[in-house]
C-alpha cells in the first residue's frame, strides 16, 4: 500500500504542478492529491493510512511552496471526513468519495485562501468561490477513475494488503 500511494502521489504532484500552468483556467485540472487522501480515508482504515495522508499533505506543501504544514493539516481533515463518512454510511462507494472530494476541494481552497491572506481580507466570492466550485466539480468527476486506477494498482501481485484474499 505504501509503495502504490507513494508512486501515485509523486505522479499526482508532478501533474498538478505542471499541467495547470498550461491550461487557460487552472481550475479545470482536478486535485489528484486530494482524491488520494479521500481514497485512503474511504478504503484504508488505520494508523498507517492517517500517517500516509499527512505525508501526502506535507509533500504537497514541499512541492507547492505554500505555508509548510497547511496542506498537511487540510488533507488530514479531509482524510478524517472521508473516514467518518465511510463509517457512518457503511459504504466505500465512489459516489460517497465524490461527495467527500467535492467538500474537500472547497475546504482546501477556502482554507488556503483564509490562511494566506492573514485572516484579514474578506472573501470575494467571484475570485475565490467560483474557481473553487469549478475545480471541486471537475475533481469530483475524476474521482471514480482515480479510485479505479488505485484499486487496479493495489491488485498488482505482490502488493496486496495483508487482509485481502487472493
Amino acid at each position: 500500500m505504501i509503495a502504490v500511494f507513494s508512486i501515485a502521489t509523486l505522479i499526482a504532484l508532478s501533474l498538478q504542478t505542471t499541467i495547470p500552468r498550461l491550461l487557460p483556467i487552472a481550475a479545470l485540472f482536478p486535485d489528484l492529491v486530494l482524491i488520494l487522501a479521500v481514497d485512503l480515508g474511504l478504503r484504508h482504515w488505520g494508523v498507517m493510512a492517517a500517517v500516509m495522508a499527512f505525508v501526502i499533505g506535507y509533500a504537497t506543501d514541499a512541492f507547492s511552496g505554500s505555508q509548510l504544514g497547511l496542506n498537511a493539516l487540510i488533507l488530514m481533515v479531509v482524510f478524517v471526513l472521508a473516514y467518518w463518512l465511510s463509517r457512518v454510511l457503511i459504504s466505500r462507494s465512489p459516489a460517497i468519495g465524490a461527495v467527500a472530494v467535492f467538500a474537500g476541494v472547497i475546504l482546501q481552497n477556502v482554507g488556503v485562501y483564509v490562511v494566506s491572506s492573514g485572516f484579514a481580507t474578506p472573501m470575494n466570492l467571484g475570485t475565490v468561490m467560483l474557481p473553487t466550485l469549478l475545480q471541486a466539480a471537475v475533481t469530483a468527476l475524476f474521482t471514480p477513475w482515480v479510485f479505479g486506477v488505485m484499486g487496479w494498482a493495489a491488485g498488482i501481485p505482490g502488493l496486496r494488503s495483508r487482509g485481502q484474499r487472493e
